[in-house]
């Protein structure tokens, strides 16, 4: 039995770490600075595992992004949110490395790119897939300039690595890269969970967070526990590195328990697809309450993450009445530096009278498409919009619809529709869906209309309602007035807002012919880049039409004086 149990163990030990070999002298760093990273491959963020590393610019613009190997650029691509201005180059030993945010491409592909825009009249630009042969790259070569375009809350540089082939996201850290980390993982909260309707924890069917103190360097020990039937556990932490202040993500949480393991997990490589199913491995619940990321040291069915290995029992444990359990987690990063747990549970016979789950309201089957209304509204979920059966709460009163609350996670987007035909036209072009869970900030929510209905798609249930948006788009030229010579200016600025339904287009021309303007929706500022095209003459009309999500329009003209 002993040489039986060695054989098991053996072969666990060395699946688990069966790492895959990654070249690790192939692929340069981006950027010719110090790396220093606020964001690590894989961190918790919402709705999504962080696909690349974030590697700081030194708080500037501008810094050359040079080609991390040999290749050709296979994919660009211009968007107003997400990576902003992002290229791909493709590698011949089979990856794809990845640079967003970008400030401005290389002059070449700058005037590539700008072509296309031009020609579509579209500062986004959708995929572009130039030919293998036109735009070939050397190891080392400037293909770019940071910047903090799309998405980027601060200037920096999104880095990725890719399986060309799977399209799999590879944590580039395992490629060579190198960053300074003698700085072990920091322990914020511990979490136990009764994990069906008879287990207990202090004997309470109530999930619970646990005190702790420490014992060592970065070792601690929480309070003792008392519990029944089956359970799990949940730890909030994060790492920092040295020369930042960010609280980033760690690099593998294990839990052992009475010195075996029995949950294990990792961020070396992972699919987009499976990205949302972060939801799950996090307390969602407790995330939308208190914005405080919790990972679960045990996995739910339909959790279809990649990351776990050799689970036992998905991380669940079973307390038995007398026995003791000595639970110990584990949290690492990229650099091995380590800071642990110890939980004590004492097995116990539970006397709290178990309590039927409440079953009232809208029954929710999750293998069936479902639709619900009440009075002048209906939600509709498609099949498995929810991970499984459950009771929801759905309810319109006083103009608000309630779908049950932000705190329960969904797989897919299901349809809101009210109607509207109690409206007059002038009320149905101004009327939009708004998420109102935050009373104090309505946010739009993109909307369609009908004749007599309007709709939204949604992957957030809470609280929705119809306002309307009376008023049209403010426009302030921002570095000219009208009738002005600037003809020092490199570029002309305009700050537009709509305080309503947003932004939804813009759209600008000078002298009657379209130009382009990049749009800085974090400051609302929208500029032009005289170096696009040359104007003839000294004398010019500067013209901008702005519209809003319901169709307010407001226009603007200026003349302005350049040579």
């Amino acid at each position: 039995m002993k040489f039986y149990f060695s054989i098991i163990f053996l072969v666990f030990y060395y699946t688990v770490n069966a790492q895959k070999q990654y070249p690790k002298n192939y692929f340069t760093s981006p950027l010719k600075i110090p790396i220093v990273l606020s964001g690590t491959f894989g961190e918790l963020r919402s709705n999504h595992f962080h696909s690349g590393i974030d590697i700081k610019t030194q708080g500037k613009e501008g810094l050359p992004i040079y080609a991390a190997a040999n290749g050709y650029v296979s994919r660009i691509k211009v968007s107003q949110y997400g990576f902003g201005k992002a290229i791909y180059l493709k590698h011949p030993n089979g990856y794809t490395t990845v640079y967003a945010h970008l400030k401005n491409f290389k002059p070449v592909i700058q005037k590539y790119v700008k072509g296309i825009q031009y020609k579509k009249k579209s500062y986004q630009t959708g995929n572009i897939f130039p030919k293998q042969d036109q735009f070939p790259v050397s190891k080392g070569q400037i293909i770019g300039y940071s910047g903090d375009t799309g998405g980027s809350g601060g200037p920096h540089l999104h880095y990725e690595i890719r399986d060309t082939k799977t399209e799999r996201i590879i944590n580039p850290l395992h490629f060579g890269i190198t960053v300074t980390d003698d700085t072990s993982p920091s322990i914020k909260k511990i979490m136990a969970y009764p994990l069906n309707e008879q287990s207990r924890i202090n004997n309470s069917s109530l999930k619970s967070v646990l005190s702790f103190k420490k014992i060592s360097k970065n070792n601690f020990i929480s309070e003792s526990i008392t519990a029944s039937g089956i359970i799990g556990f949940g730890i909030s932490v994060f790492d920092r590195l040295n020369g930042a202040l960010n609280k980033n993500g760690i690099y593998s949480l294990e839990m052992k328990v009475n010195g075996s393991r029995v949950y294990y997990h990792d961020v070396e490589t992972f699919s987009f697809s499976e990205s949302k199913y972060i939801n799950l491995l996090i307390d969602y619940k407790h995330y939308k309450t208190y914005r405080s990321k919790v990972q679960k040291t045990h996995k739910v069915d339909a959790n279809k993450l990649s990351l776990y290995e050799n689970l036992i029992n998905n991380g669940k444990i079973l307390v038995e009445k007398n026995a003791s359990y000595n639970v110990e987690i584990i949290a690492k990063d990229f650099k091995n530096n380590t800071a642990s747990v110890k939980i004590p549970v004492r097995g116990v016979e539970s006397n709290l009278v178990y309590q039927q789950k409440d079953t009232t309201n809208y029954k929710i089957v999750a293998k069936n498409f479902q639709k619900f209304t009440l009075n002048n509204v209906t939600v509709a979920f498609p099949k498995n919009t929810f991970y499984e059966d459950c009771f929801i709460y759905f309810s319109f009163k006083d103009g608000i619809a309630k779908i049950h609350n932000k705190t329960k996670p969904i797989d897919k987007r299901y349809t809101l529709t009210f109607e509207t035909s109690f409206l007059n036209e002038q009320q149905k072009q101004q009327v939009y869906i708004a998420n109102v869970t935050n009373t104090k900030y309505p946010r739009y929510v993109s909307t369609r209309k009908n004749i007599n209905k309007i709709y939204t798609t949604t992957k957030i249930l809470g609280d929705y309602t119809l306002l309307y948006d009376t008023e049209k788009p403010t426009i302030k030229l921002y570095n000219f007035n009208d009738k002005q010579w600037i003809s020092k200016n490199k570029t002309l600025k305009v700050k537009i807002k709509d305080s309503d339904s947003g932004i939804k287009n813009y759209r600008a021309t000078i002298d009657g012919s379209w130009v382009l303007m990049e749009y800085n929706h974090k400051k609302g500022i929208l500029t032009y880049d005289f170096t696009d095209k040359k104007l003839v003459g000294s004398k010019h009309l500067f013209k901008l039409v702005v519209s809003d999500n319901v169709g307010n329009i407001k226009t603007v003209t200026a003349t302005f004086f350049k040579k």
